[in-house]
């Protein structure tokens, strides 16, 4: 494709995209037909069939736009603990506060008891690669012997939770629950010291 014809693509796919999660949110998902959402996206059903031929792969889609960046590429490098967390950490805070996310959330937790698989889906393709990527980064610092974690996977768990308890789960539940960007970095730098005092070997000497 020529890079025109990949720009109008990817246009088109976003825009599917936003009106898919627009129409999950207000119709359901079981309700939400591709050929609605073709036509809310103001794109043929041809173009929409083409580039998402169910509507699973369309919900793989939102999630995967929710999450880009939550990859290997953040993990930092190994040596600084403090550093380390503090990159992960608004890196986290940085995902959780895109505008699509709580949209996402709300969508999987609605369709649950109907359709378990968009929550499973969620999961493997959207929080668990990020857990993942902090956990192995855990285990790099407690293999270097700077860190003392005998549980990598509950440390993760810990780090986390206390980023998202505040940051995004008031945003499901209580409305207009609004962070400012400088609260963020506080919340994020309180939890990493909460780490760096439980952890951290030099921390502890």
């Amino acid at each position: 494709m020529t890079t025109y014809h990949q720009r109008v693509a990817q246009q088109k796919r976003a825009l599917i995209v936003q009106a898919a999660t627009q129409l999950f949110l207000e119709l359901g998902y079981d309700r939400s037909s591709l050929a609605r959402i073709a036509e809310e996206a103001g794109v043929s059903k041809a173009t929409l069939f083409k580039q998402f031929p169910t509507k699973a792969a369309l919900f793989d889609a939102i999630v995967v736009d929710s999450w880009a960046g939550g990859d290997d590429a953040a993990v930092p490098s190994v040596g600084d603990l403090e550093a380390g967390l503090t990159a992960l950490g608004r890196h986290y805070a940085t995902l959780l506060g895109r505008p699509g996310m709580v949209d996402l959330f709300r969508i999987v937790i609605a369709e649950l008891p109907r359709f378990p698989e968009l929550a499973k889906a969620h999961f493997a393709g959207g929080k668990l690669p990020y857990f993942e990527t902090v956990q192995r980064y855990l285990v790099a610092e407690r293999d270097a012997g700077t860190a003392d974690i005998a549980d990598p996977q509950m440390a993760a768990t810990q780090f986390l939770g206390m980023i998202s308890n505040y940051l995004f789960w008031p945003c499901l539940l209580v409305p207009g629950w609004t962070v400012t960007p400088d609260r963020a970095g506080g919340v994020v730098d309180d939890a990493v010291r909460t780490m760096v005092a439980r952890y951290d070997r030099h921390a502890n000497r």
